[in-house]
């Protein structure tokens, strides 16, 4: 796989609006209104911004990131912490929600900022930074046997070098109740180069199962380097999962699923969750029908492989695990 050039593609990541456009040739006039001045910031790769069809403004890559001004619409029933991470914070930068599984904020700092995401307003500044402040969090996990999973989220992991990544992860892995460990990471989507010698050679050394949990919403995102990437994982060991957020005009249609299920499968990477939206301040106009998600999940069992269907989900806040919507 690729060298250390995905600091540099991270670096050079488009940040404004009208570089965004320009590399795409869609004039702002074609769109809805925009935010030019947004709160949670506009970062997408290049690599993103090449699986974007040029002289389209409702490509469904480009309107996971585009700002607009419906973000700082005031909707009832959107919320900063729509999921509870705040309660279920235990210690800095750890969230213990589900009994037998517990989460990291590994690192603040992501590929894209997606503008859906149900953690734009996360305080990232109060996660650690570095492997000594992670030994309060660590002390946690070994105090509390009924744990035997890891995840490691954020923001985004991968966004940590691979030194700094797997010295955590090996000393999660040293705990004797933790049985295996997952990362959940777009990283991979974004820029495939992540996925570098270094990374693959870790994972093989790790001694319990890693599997990564991957964010692709439409199957346009699936692109030879990706592809690339995912097959170097699968051979390295890794199990690769995928959950997708159901987005009104983006990825609410049967075809776009059927298609995106079918991608999936074809990579080596099972479609795990289809969820619908978090009620984050900022995203109502992402949000598609309830019963839109249902049907297409009910048409999609008569069409394609079991395996090949993801559970349609809401999280609520203090239940116990994810609710399955049917």
């Amino acid at each position: 796989m690729g060298s250390n050039s995905w600091p540099l593609s991270l670096q050079q990541a488009i940040r404004t609006i009208d570089e965004l456009l320009e590399c795409i040739d869609v004039p702002r006039d074609a769109l809805p209104p925009l935010d030019l001045s947004p709160d949670f910031p506009l970062l997408v790769p290049r690599e993103f911004v090449a699986r974007m069809e040029k002289g389209n403004p409702a490509d469904p890559l480009l309107l996971q990131v585009l700002p607009q001004a419906a973000e700082r619409s005031v909707v009832t029933g959107y919320f900063k912490d729509a999921v509870g991470d705040s309660n279920a914070s235990k210690t800095p930068g750890l969230l213990h929600k589900y009994r037998s599984r517990t989460l990291l904020i590994a690192s603040g700092l992501c590929a894209v900022n997606c503008r859906y995401c149900f953690r734009r307003h996360y305080p990232y500044d109060q996660a650690p930074r570095s492997l000594a402040h992670w030994e309060e969090t660590l002390s946690y996990i070994h105090a509390h046997p009924e744990i035997d999973e890891v995840i490691l989220s954020g923001g985004d992991p991968l966004s940590l070098g691979n030194n700094k990544l797997f010295e955590l992860m090996k000393r999660i892995e040293q705990v004797p109740h933790v049985r295996r460990l997952r990362i959940h990471t777009r990283f991979p989507v974004m820029i495939p180069s992540r996925i570098d010698d270094g990374f693959l050679q870790a994972i093989r050394e790790m001694h319990k199962p890693v599997w990564m949990v991957l964010h692709i919403n439409h199957p346009n995102e699936i692109d030879l380097a990706l592809s690339n990437a995912l097959t170097a994982l699968r051979k390295s060991g890794v199990v690769l999962l995928n959950q997708a957020v159901l987005l009104r005009g983006i990825n609410d249609s049967i075809e776009t699923q059927r298609t995106l299920c079918n991608r999936l499968v074809n990579e080596g990477v099972q479609p795990y969750y289809l969820h619908q939206l978090d009620r984050v301040e900022g995203t109502a106009h992402f949000e598609s029908d309830e019963r839109l998600g249902v049907a297409i999940i009910e048409q999609l069992r008569s069409e394609i492989s079991g395996y090949a269907v993801p559970e349609f989900v809401r999280e609520i806040a203090g239940q116990p695990s994810k609710t399955p919507i049917r």
